[in-house]
């Protein structure tokens, strides 16, 4: 990997490893609707003015039907859940939870009709992945917040059928111009969320709140998507996606050193388990017919 390569890997690796953090600060005071409006709007307001110039905005829109049924599976409920969840559960767990997600895809696959031939080794890695997450609900979290572990796994199920969706019937329009319509129209769609569940703020937030609602959608959504895609150019598709493996090692540092979450030895073997057991599910997985690469989901 080239230096360029290597800036940008640790670069996105950060952006999409510190959301867990932002999202823990900012429902603190503000409710997770409030959490996905602000974000969206950032990202989307930001992201825009790029794609109206590459023309990737029309040519997006003229496919709304999945891109509707992407934006709320991909988007307004995993991002909704997601900030849910950080009420209840750490935001290194939340992150690492999440790793699970390329296990979860395999299964997915599988239920939308794609045929996949699994080796002894993606077996395996799924059987690892699985003892990983259990090490983390039954022995990290310790059953005590199962609410929140099953929000996550709403967000896990819709962070794999996203991707799926865009392989399917998006897989030949432009990601950044998909990424910047889906964000606008979540934000549209959270609006009435958020006036119907009485979510706004009925104060001003503090700074750092402000400052993680700005994160959200400035670092961990726009600049991340344009490094992603830089990084994609670098160094190709199929590298780029192991910078799955470096967003979790950074969810759990942020929450340690920022929010003094601790780290148990269930953290770090759940941590082992979930990631080794991500790597084994997906390598060399054979797919008939091979799908195109489809845009990884917002962190």
């Amino acid at each position: 990997m080239t230096r360029r390569g290597v800036i940008l890997f640790l670069a996105l690796g950060v952006a999409w490893g510190i959301p867990y953090l932002l999202i823990k600060v900012a429902v603190g005071e503000l409710e997770p609707a409030m959490v996905v409006l602000g974000r969206t709007t950032i990202g989307a307001l930001i992201l825009l003015p790029i794609a109206l110039w590459r023309r990737q905005v029309l040519v997006v829109l003229r496919r709304w039907k999945p891109l509707i049924a992407y934006t709320i599976v991909e988007i307004v409920i995993p991002w909704t859940f997601l900030s849910s969840a950080e009420t209840r559960l750490p935001s290194s767990t939340s992150g690492l939870l999440l790793a699970a997600v390329p296990i979860v895809g395999v299964i997915v696959a599988i239920l939308m009709g794609r045929p996949e031939r699994l080796g002894l080794g993606n077996v395996l890695g799924m059987l690892l992945g699985t003892i990983g997450v259990a090490a983390l609900v039954g022995l990290d979290v310790a059953g005590s917040d199962l609410v929140g572990v099953a929000e996550m796994a709403v967000v896990a199920v819709g962070y794999a059928v996203g991707p799926a969706i865009l392989a399917r019937w998006m897989s030949d329009l432009p990601g950044l111009g998909v990424v910047t319509v889906s964000l606008a129209l979540a934000a549209v769609i959270a609006v009435p969320i958020v006036l119907l569940a009485g979510a706004l703020p009925t104060s001003v937030p503090s700074a750092p709140v402000i400052g993680s609602i700005v994160g959200l959608g400035l670092i961990c959504s726009a600049v991340a998507f344009l490094l992603m895609f830089a990084l994609i150019g670098e160094v190709g598709p199929v590298r780029a996606t192991t910078i799955t493996y470096l967003n979790p090692a950074v969810a759990i540092a942020a929450g340690a050193l920022v929010l003094h979450e601790r780290i148990t030895v269930w953290t770090i073997v759940g941590f082992v388990l979930v990631l080794a057991g991500s790597f084994l599910v997906t390598r060399r997985r054979a797919a008939v017919p091979p799908e195109p690469e489809a845009v990884p989901a917002v962190k």
